[in-house]
């Protein structure tokens, strides 16, 4: 077979081909893995508001309410309510910072009626690994617990809060403090988001 000549045209045409190709590919593979992501990602969140509430057996849809300290629409923090039976036992905040070191740290904030924290849980972030990533560690997160934002300053103590940095971890630490904060104002200036 004879080798075809090298042309402008050719290597356009393959360059097409094989573009096309990687396309399509891409294409079925998003197709395919679509719906499994999703799911997983559905998953996680309701595993997440199980964590940081008390035990409950009804959840209402989940509503948005725009940040306290919000300046677009995108700003809006999700809230789930918690039943057991007609008593309310708690509201989840899906809250968020951008103040992390690599930017981006979203957390799962549970509040009991009184508006104390009853627990906390990491969704997302792209911290320092065995660093920034502690976070997620009882060790930090679980001096949160039962603690009242009104008496609890939520800040590291090192701005003059109450809360125990990581160590060698301080700006994520701000983070995860600042996100809790979000959704602790936004949580109380709307009663609960019940308003």
């Amino acid at each position: 077979m004879a080798k075809k000549e090298s042309t402008l045209v050719n290597m356009v045409y393959v360059l097409f081909v094989v573009s096309a190709v990687a396309g399509l590919a891409l294409g079925y593979v998003y197709s395919v893995t679509k719906e499994p992501i999703e799911l997983a990602k559905k998953q996680k969140i309701e595993n997440a508001i199980k964590d940081v509430l008390p035990e409950f057996n009804i959840l209402k849809p989940s509503y948005k309410i725009f940040a306290v300290d919000g300046v677009s629409p995108s700003d809006s923090l999700i809230f789930y309510d918690a039943f057991q039976d007609s008593s309310r036992v708690g509201t989840a905040v899906e809250t968020y910072t951008m103040k992390g070191f690599s930017g981006l740290v979203k957390l799962m904030v549970g509040f009991k009626p009184d508006g104390s924290i009853h627990n906390i849980s990491v969704l997302e972030h792209k911290e320092t690994p065995g660093l920034g990533t502690k976070m997620a560690d009882p060790k930090f997160k679980d001096q949160f617990e039962n603690k009242n934002p009104l008496d609890f300053t939520l800040k590291v103590k090192k701005d003059g809060g109450q809360v125990d940095a990581i160590t060698a971890a301080t700006i994520s630490s701000r983070a995860f403090c600042d996100a809790t904060q979000r959704a602790w104002t936004t949580f109380s200036k709307t009663k609960g988001g019940t308003e």
